[in-house]
């Protein structure tokens, strides 16, 4: 059995870490930029633009970004993971026959031997016979030349000096990220299992003036023999800074696992997680609001103009990389259409220039929320239930964008070097902005292969709010928004069942989890 060198999984381990700490603060970010109001003042044009030149893309695209943000409007958005490229990565590179490089002549002479008995019991001959002597001879030549090369180019990493057989330094060079007949194997039931079955998708409205937005977001999967959807509903309450999420989704978990004494109290409620307990500065959550908007246009500013430009609808079909079928018929019937272009080094170092701007606006504004914390641990420090508050929560979200930008260490987690990052965006003959989509690959592997990764394409399309639509098709109508009467506030919840523990109550699981929570020991003192 192959085990993976151990330089390979350090290698691997950091930007793994990256990636979640990349995934954490934009995710936590995103629901603190949901707890103020936008003021941002534009004047953008409601015509199609006269003279469509890179520069006028540009100016144009930033002016609808803009004056949408103070804009309500609904919302559709659809996302696709697709890993057509390790699919077809054996039509356009060459497909090594192990999976470490150590063991690559010794599988490769198994394969041809494999094939040549094949061969031979077609022609009911045996594989001794002297009709395959000089077949078998080749075989043997070819696998004492192949290791006497992997010996040579081993002592090449050493001393400079050994020669290697120029096709046999190529291959053992990129050997790691070459595609193996495994990898497109798994591809292949990655594809046919999960990815072609499963959509993935959200909607909802988004209403700044009023303070409101909501999210349904929806998982299907239809297979043959097997259809099944999740839907979760979200509602934010963005002038109190209060996230509601439907506590029928996660009610029977809880019950089983956590309070047996729940029963049926959660149906048909939300459940209220507050963003701010009182312990943030007053005003945070609009000048987080202001900073990242700050950041994100300036980050624009700087951009190359070379990367927009206009395309026309008529074009979309041919594009490189293909656009999903059921993303593109929504985006053909669109007046006007910029594109973006950029790099995936130029688009890790946009966000790398956003996290510093908008890092450097909130700890000048509040220095207190500022603490030195490695980001791993910073959750660690929070030893008692006294001390996990919003304050707490946002100075470790700050420590995890502190190290994000200073970690020297940025190359791990970029995909190959001729990956792009592709934006487009539809508008109507008045100018408004349609629709938006987004074509990215993405780093599941830690390798630089682009046969590697996986590539994810988002669909987001925009309409006028009509008020007799419901947010929440699914629900009833006395759920569509949430209140005391149809709420369970996790402020008042957390205490309740932390309680019902101290008094010797709960479950197995719950008792092992609050007897080893530091926060619950320092509160109510281990459990028997």
């Amino acid at each position: 059995m192959k085990i993976a060198p151990q330089n390979l999984i350090q290698r691997r381990l950091p930007s793994m870490m990256k990636n979640h700490l990349l995934l954490t603060s934009v995710f936590l970010s995103g629901a603190l930029l949901l707890t103020g109001c936008q003021t941002t003042n534009v004047n953008p044009s409601n015509t199609l633009a006269a003279n469509p030149s890179p520069s006028t893309a540009k100016k144009t695209l930033a002016s609808a970004l803009q004056k949408q943000r103070r804009q309500s409007f609904r919302y559709h958005s659809n996302i696709e993971i697709s890993n057509r490229q390790q699919r077809t990565a054996a039509s356009g590179a060459q497909v090594v026959a192990s999976d470490y490089v150590d063991a690559h002549c010794e599988e490769t002479h198994d394969q041809a031997y494999a094939a040549l008995i094949m061969q031979a019991e077609k022609q009911n001959k045996d594989i001794f016979a002297t009709d395959y002597d000089k077949e078998r001879d080749a075989l043997k030549q070819s696998y004492l030349e192949c290791v006497d090369a992997y010996y040579a180019w081993e002592e090449h990493q050493y001393d400079s000096d050994v020669t290697v057989p120029a096709d046999y330094q190529a291959l053992f060079d990129s050997y790691e990220d070459k595609p193996k007949p495994l990898d497109i194997k798994k591809a292949q039931l990655l594809d046919e299992y999960l990815l072609k079955p499963l959509s993935i998708d959200a909607q909802g409205v988004y209403q700044p003036l009023a303070g409101k937005a909501t999210m349904l977001a929806s998982a299907q999967y239809l297979a043959r023999n097997h259809h099944s959807s999740i839907n979760q509903p979200i509602y934010v309450d963005m002038k109190n800074g209060d996230i509601y999420l439907w506590a029928d989704n996660v009610a029977m978990f809880n019950s089983e696992l956590l309070d047996d004494k729940l029963g049926t109290k959660w149906q048909n409620k939300w459940l209220k997680i507050a963003i701010d307990d009182g312990t943030l500065p007053k005003g945070f959550g609009s000048e987080v609001i202001k900073s990242h908007f700050a950041a994100s246009d300036l980050t624009y500013e700087a951009a190359p103009v070379s990367q927009f430009n206009y395309v026309a609808a008529s074009t979309l079909a041919s594009l490189s990389p293909k656009l999903p079928a059921h993303q593109l018929s929504a985006m053909l019937s669109t007046d006007q259409i910029i594109r973006r272009v950029q790099s995936f080094d130029s688009y890790q170092d946009d966000y790398q220039n956003y996290l510093q701007i908008f890092y450097k606006r909130i700890s000048q504004k509040y220095p207190e929320l500022v603490k030195e914390a490695e980001p791993m641990t910073a959750f660690e420090t929070i030893q008692s239930s006294k001390e996990l508050t919003s304050k707490a929560m946002v100075q470790t979200i700050l420590a995890m964008i502190n190290a994000q930008i200073n970690d020297e260490d940025k190359t791990e987690s970029k995909v190959a070097a001729n990956a792009t990052v592709e934006e487009l965006y539809g508008f109507d003959k008045r100018g408004q902005l349609k629709w938006q989509h987004l074509h990215r690959q993405l780093d599941n592997t830690g390798k630089t292969a682009p046969d590697k990764s996986m590539t994810i394409d988002v669909l987001q399309q925009y309409s006028a709010t009509n008020g007799k639509d419901k947010a929440f098709p699914n629900l009833p109508n006395n759920v569509q928004s949430p209140n005391a009467s149809n709420s369970i506030d996790m402020r008042e919840y957390g205490p309740e069942l932390l309680q019902y523990y101290r008094d010797g109550n709960g479950t197995a699981v719950g008792k092992m989890i609050f007897n080893v929570l530091p926060m619950a020991k320092e509160r109510f003192g281990a459990t028997d």
